[in-house]
């Protein structure tokens, strides 16, 4: 069997592995357009901030190294032009000597990944304006500091590689802004989560200019600007001078190949394929951020364009090349980043997708801290978990924080994938020791929030219900915090009556109407919240406390005062 694997990064390279470790007899032929095979993507901004420092560690292999394991022929800088299914060939040229020449295949896998989004902006052509997805990208990028040592950089994109590269060009001393077309960056995550992003990048001296949109560049008297739209107005608002631009809007399936070869395709002219990463054209099969895959929570197709689910999808592949009979079920798009010393990660889906595929949901928010409080240096994680109201199937969850987001992210993310149901993280028997984690963990922390929820023992009113609640005397609204918390800043309207005071001033407060309580983080606010409906008051506890209302009003207002003229204009 002869197997020709168009790409040899994370799918293609993790599939020719496979597909050798099932078959010492094949005969592996990949096809790489780049230098580089096998390499970390999400590695090349931290070699651009001086993280790592050796180029030759963002390749995992070289084409020496992996033919000397597994006798795979990798050729680089060879580029595969054309498929032609009917006689199961393909038309690749050599990039380096020019010449053309016909491949025969009886399998062939596709795992050309995705390119850089890249409208045709004016004057995109500039030597000072770059995208990063290859080793290669790094590489231009790090020669352009190092030769010109740039005080200004504008990143176009508020995702995974944007805030990465943003942080790792503030690291070398170089003021940035980051252009973002959304209100928030960092879309899979909900807006009463990012604000503690957005501080954290404001902290390190990172300008945001949200809703706002690259619309083109401009040289005037030797200096790069960096034209903006406002989304909302669909016009030229200003122009951010900048001596160098990274362009991280996003990514297109990477797929004119499949589309000339008659391939069918899908969302974004991604590859449709089925579980088994066959295409639709006969032992032809795609894997990575090429394909259209489902998403395991919704079940509508998507697009995840992640290293995790590529090697996992090039495994697969492998299987079914090989004979087998593997099956992908599809992605939840389970992602961490590192935003200087703070971690956020989010798991399955957020409030935006649960409301487009039409599944009503309920939510906890909690802060917890990431050990036991009483162990010295213990922080304060953010934890959301969505589930759905009437299964209560665990739908997602985000987490921000310091120590001890990865590990909750995962057992969250295993959780989804076993089905579990929410309140049954209560029932998680975690590790603890005072070094790592409470007794109570904040996973089995929210599946308690859960508990109550579905028993009927809490209700709960969130920061979208704000602006709702009357303030016409039809109802209390109880702030539980001490006075001084109360002092520094509190929600119009509400009254501040102290928890441990509660039980000796009920007579202040009218059984008759509903009331509304605020703490903190939400815990307070919960005890008062028993404390009322054991006396006959009918409550609704705060999701997220006062510290995550404070948050998402301070970020609006930020939002709303910003302007693009963060850096010079």
């Amino acid at each position: 069997m002869k197997v020709v694997i168009i790409g040899g990064v994370a799918g293609g390279a993790t599939a020719a592995a496979r597909i050798r470790r099932l078959d010492e007899t094949a005969q592996i032929v990949v096809f790489e357009k780049s230098g580089f095979i096998s390499y970390a993507n999400c590695g090349l901004p931290y070699y651009i901030g001086g993280t790592i420092n050796n180029k030759e560690a963002l390749t995992l292999q070289t084409p020496e190294s992996f033919y000397s394991r597994f006798r795979v022929d990798m050729r680089v800088h060879h580029e595969v032009t054309a498929i032609n299914a009917d006689n199961k060939t393909v038309t690749v040229t050599n990039l380096r000597t020019g010449e053309k020449f016909e491949e025969s295949y009886d399998k062939l896998l596709i795992s050309t990944g995705a390119k850089p989004t890249t409208p045709p902006f004016e004057g995109i052509n500039r030597n000072n304006i770059f995208t990063l997805r290859t080793v290669e990208d790094t590489l231009k990028i790090n020669d352009y500091i190092n030769t010109n040592k740039p005080r200004t950089a504008v990143v176009a994109g508020g995702g995974f590689i944007g805030l990465e590269t943003a942080e790792n060009l503030r690291e070398l001393g170089i003021d940035v802004t980051i252009v973002q077309g959304h209100s928030q960056l960092m879309t899979p995550f909900d807006f009463d989560i990012v604000p503690f992003i957005h501080a954290k990048l404001r902290q390190h001296g990172i300008n945001l200019v949200l809703n706002h949109m690259v619309d083109g560049f401009e040289e005037k008297d030797g200096k790069t600007f960096v034209k903006l739209k406002n989304v909302d107005t669909i016009s030229t608002t200003n122009a951010i001078s900048a001596d160098m631009v990274i362009l991280a809007i996003g990514v297109t399936p990477d797929t004119g190949l499949a589309q000339n070869a008659g391939i069918s395709l899908g969302m974004k002219g991604s590859i449709v394929v089925n579980e088994r990463m066959e295409t639709s054209l006969p032992d032809i099969y795609a894997v990575g951020d090429a394909v259209q895959i489902q998403n395991f929570i919704t079940g509508d197709d998507t697009l995840i364009s992640l290293a995790g689910p590529a090697n996992k999808q090039g495994r697969i592949a492998a299987d079914n090349i090989c004979g087998g009979n593997s099956h992908y079920t599809g992605g939840q798009g389970s992602s961490i980043i590192k935003v200087f010393d703070l971690t956020a990660a989010a798991t399955g889906i957020n409030e935006h997708t649960a409301n487009e595929a039409g599944i009503s949901f309920d939510k906890v928010i909690l802060s917890p801290m990431s050990h036991a409080g009483y162990y010295p240096g213990g922080k304060m994680m953010t934890l959301k978990v969505l589930f759905e109201r009437e299964t209560y199937r665990i739908l997602g969850a985000q987490i921000v924080g310091y120590d001890g987001v990865d590990k909750r992210i995962d057992v969250l993310a295993t959780a989804i994938r076993a089905g579990m149901k929410a309140y049954d993280l209560a029932e998680l028997d975690l590790a603890y020791a005072p070094p790592y984690s409470s007794a109570k963990d904040p996973v089995n922390m929210a599946g308690f929030m859960i508990e109550n929820i579905k028993n009927n023992i809490v209700k709960q009113w969130y920061y979208e219900d704000v602006d709702k609640l009357p303030h016409d005397g039809s109802v209390t609204l109880l702030d539980t915090r001490t006075k001084g918390e109360y002092a520094g800043s509190h929600i119009d309207g509400f009254v501040n009556i102290p928890v441990d005071e509660l039980r000796e001033r009920l007579d202040e407060l009218d059984k008759t109407k509903p009331v509304y309580i605020i703490c903190q983080s939400g815990l307070r606010s919960y005890i008062a919240s028993r404390i009322l409906t054991g006396n006959g008051f009918n409550t609704y506890n705060f999701a997220g406390g006062f510290r995550l209302y404070d948050a998402i009003r301070f970020e609006k207002a930020l939002i709303e005062k910003s302007t693009p003229c963060g850096m010079d204009c």
